[in-house]
């Protein structure tokens, strides 16, 4: 890459910013190389070639690889929970799930198919999975009985984590109207059988 190049990349951004634009780019590398359809490539070369930037600036947002995968598993973490909370309806709910992870695939790959082959991530799936087990929960107002309720949500969200991988895996002949429909019948149907 010439000055050229590196000055305008950064012009008008200011310095202190810089690290924080860095550290995005590289997550977003770090995504699309997690959740590649060819499996993980994710070394810190390749994270590096794929946004552009050298291992300096790698070095100057994480310690090491493993704590740099951690950190792009959260990110689509973060983002999936967004997406969930900010949903209306459970047909909402799923749809914009659908939107996010089905669409983007990568995305899809790397929070529901990265933690199987990224030893790393073991441990941060297990961190997550309270959360949405949680969120869902929170949702589930009709069933009076916090253990019923608890029951309830942590069902879901195995049933619903089983689909989407099987559904981002082409294993399941479903159209995308078909899936959802099938989701968000499975949520209403568990919460009223309550």
């Amino acid at each position: 890459m010439n000055s050229g190049q590196r000055r305008g990349r950064w012009s008008g951004v200011p310095l202190q910013d810089r690290q924080a634009l860095r550290r995005d780019e590289l997550i977003a590398a770090g995504v699309q190389l997690l959740g590649s359809a060819a499996g993980s490539g994710l070394t810190v070369r390749a994270v590096c070639r794929e946004a552009g930037l050298t291992e300096r600036y790698f070095y100057e947002s994480f310690v090491d690889r493993d704590q740099f995968v951690r950190a792009a598993y959260d990110d689509v973490c973060t983002r999936a929970m967004s997406t969930l909370l900010n949903a209306e309806t459970p047909r909402d709910a799923v749809e914009r799930f659908v939107a996010l992870m089905v669409d983007d695939p990568t995305r899809g790959r790397v929070l529901l198919l990265a933690p199987a082959s990224e030893p790393v991530l073991t441990q941060s799936g297990a961190e997550w999975m309270p959360n949405f087990i949680d969120l869902v929960q929170r949702k589930l107002t009709r069933i009076t009985d916090p253990a019923v309720q608890a029951m309830v949500a942590t069902g879901l969200i195995g049933a619903l984590t089983a689909l989407f991988t099987a559904y981002l895996d082409s294993r399941l002949s479903a159209t995308r109207e078909q899936f959802i429909d099938y989701c968000v019948d499975m949520l209403l149907s568990r919460v009223s059988s309550h």
